[in-house]
């Protein structure tokens, strides 16, 4: 028989015999902890675009940290080639992302021209940007797929004065295969997540022995090993966090769908009474009864009968 798994705490989660707290207010991911690396960037930029380069010093970080929306800060930003590219690590899949990063580049170049004059009659040159989110969250998606900000317009458009596109690349392990065998640490990154999505879907495991297995294994088996034995302690309290944090918006999403469910069966009801009463409002009107009369009957106020009667004549 399979041992009973072990209860979690759902406030928070201490890394036995290491004393690590994993709270609420740690917004970083593995993702930009890996990526803050400029030699591990580099390495993603050249697999992304085809390139070959080796001196970090090329690549520009700016990253906006204290660009906060949601509670979340914006994962990298970077000048390289003379284009500016927003890269973000996404475990959910989240469609507002376009709208999100609308706000980020605003915020971007205005810093980039805050010395600058936009009155005068030259040209104020800026890089262009390029948005891309690595998705890995437990939804099946395609592995490469795109996020228009024009999907949010209330009435659609056929060619939209504002338009921002970002491009959603699917890093769990099995997709994007030849991205991955270009970029080594991203492969490894991939295994890694699935290794730990792996050991906390066990039901024999509680959520520290199943992060800290995992992250033993991909030691011990070469994934990750010199980034894992450095920061050991930090990434297992940040894969614990970010496992709960998946979990309570799974949770939230489950919420909000049978909410709508329930709304739509409300409001379902309420339109099968008024066409009850609508009915029976026209076999009273084919008696020649009037307005008042109905409304006395039914119990009802007259202005109300008034209305449907005229909705009814429409009909």
């Amino acid at each position: 028989m399979a041992k009973k798994r072990k209860k979690r705490n759902p406030r928070k989660h201490v890394v036995t015999n290491r004393r690590v707290t994993a709270n609420r207010q740690y917004k970083d991911t593995i993702f930009r902890m890996l990526f803050k690396d400029k030699k591990n960037l580099l390495s993603l930029y050249n697999a992304m675009n085809q390139r070959s380069y080796t001196d970090e010093d090329a690549l520009e970080v700016v990253t906006l940290e204290n660009a906060i929306y949601m509670g979340m800060k914006n994962d990298l930003a970077f000048i390289m080639d003379m284009n500016l590219y927003l890269y973000e690590h996404q475990s959910t899949y989240n469609p507002n992302i376009p709208l999100r990063d609308l706000f980020y580049i605003a915020n971007e170049y205005q810093r980039l021209v805050v010395h600058k004059s936009l009155y005068s009659s030259t040209l104020q040159k800026i890089p262009a940007p390029k948005f891309v989110v690595f998705y890995n969250g437990s939804k099946e998606l395609e592995d490469w797929s795109q996020l228009q900000l024009s999907s949010a317009y209330e009435h659609p458009v056929e060619d939209p004065d504002l338009e921002l596109r970002v491009t959603v690349l699917n890093v769990n392990e099995g997709h994007n295969k030849e991205l991955m065998e270009h970029c080594q640490t991203l492969k490894e990154y991939a295994q890694y997540v699935a290794r730990v999505r792996k050991y906390t879907s066990s039901t024999e495991l509680s959520l520290e022995e199943a992060v800290e297995r995992a992250v033993d294994e991909c030691m011990k088996e070469g994934i990750l090993s010199e980034f894992l034995t450095k920061n050991r302690a930090e990434v297992i309290s940040m894969s614990i966090f970010e496992y709960d944090k998946d979990e309570e918006e799974k949770k939230l999403r489950k919420a909000e769908y049978e909410a709508g469910v329930q709304a739509g069966m409300e409001a379902g009801m309420a339109a099968g009474m008024e066409t009850k009463v609508k009915n029976q409002i026209k076999k009273k009107l084919a008696k020649g009864k009037d307005a008042e009369t109905i409304a006395e009957e039914l119990e009802e106020d007259t202005t109300v009968i008034q209305k449907l009667i005229d909705e009814t004549e429409k009909e």
